[in-house]
């Protein structure tokens, strides 16, 4: 009897590895055939400019956005991912240094791949939020590439390049990870010109595109973004910060400490690309919330 459960056990455990071994195949060729995909898309042009409030509104954007967050203070470049399991990945040096953008890199490849998430040769760009930059307005796009353009040289290079681990291909496979923004964007939809920056609704609609990504659309939250991670706060007129002055809302993306005395922390919650915004573009961002 002992025997025959043994035997068994290792029929089911060896059916178990078979399935599991034939899964992560099937993710592996998926994801990288994905990858792979050819984006031809029509770019549209932007404004670039070397006033000096253009450049600053470009540096302030992207600090707010996200930009030095990933690609680092610098924009020169960092390994932002470095886990075996889930894969490594590089946000790349975006000054014209040994190791970053070619010298011929011009505002038709910073627009395809600001708003476009694909490289010079189509294929499309990992974990870049372009799913989010979309929807920037010719303005703000304009001034962040005529910011970026015009940055320092940075000497910093990544020679081992990007690559994902099983994990990484797993949750890219089973849609958990937005590894492909490119596959997110309406590619056909043109940038507005400007949204009037004032506070209303609409503005802060326009600004929220920002909390999107980990408040969903709805603004309500939910399941963790990744394994050991918090579940995601509801940010709309239900959730906490329905609840708060605009003056307690602004105090919180500044300071990272909410009315309750709970302090958020940057990885989790990143107040500190928040707090860039100005008191006009968060008034108008908390109506917006307060709006859902």
């Amino acid at each position: 009897m002992f025997r025959k459960i043994i035997k068994i056990a290792g029929m089911i455990l060896g059916i178990v590895v078979v399935v599991i071994a034939g899964y992560l195949t099937k993710a592996y060729i998926s994801v990288n055939g994905r990858r792979n995909t050819n984006y031809a898309v029509d770019v549209q042009q932007v404004p670039i400019s070397s006033d000096s409030a253009i450049l600053a509104l470009g540096g302030r954007l992207a600090k707010a956005k996200g930009c030095t967050e990933c690609h680092g203070a610098d924009l020169g470049g960092k390994v932002f991912v470095d886990d075996p399991a889930l894969g490594h990945l590089i946000a790349s040096n975006l000054t014209k240094g040994k190791g970053g953008l070619p010298a011929d890199y011009s505002t038709t490849d910073w627009v395809r791949a600001l708003k476009h998430a694909v490289n010079r040769q189509g294929k499309p760009l990992l974990f870049m939020p372009s799913h989010e930059f979309t929807f920037l307005t010719e303005q703000d796009m304009g001034a962040i590439i005529s910011y970026c353009a015009q940055l320092a040289p940075v000497d910093r290079g990544f020679p081992e390049g990007n690559s994902l681990g099983p994990i990484g291909y797993v949750l890219t496979d089973l849609g958990q990870l937005p590894l492909l923004p490119a596959e997110m964007i309406d590619h056909q939809r043109p940038l507005v010109k400007e949204v009037k920056a004032e506070i209303s609704v609409a503005y802060g609609k326009y600004l929220s595109t920002s909390c999107q990504g980990c408040h969903r659309e709805n603004m309500k939250g939910g399941e963790p973004l990744a394994p050991g991670f918090p579940p995601v706060m509801d940010i709309s007129s239900s959730g906490r910060p329905g609840k708060w002055s605009d003056e307690q809302f602004i105090a919180t993306l500044r300071t990272g400490k909410t009315p309750e005395g709970h302090t958020l922390k940057p990885d989790e919650m990143p107040w500190t690309m928040a707090k860039e915004f100005t008191d006009l573009e968060l008034k108008a961002l908390h109506l917006y919330l307060n709006s859902l």
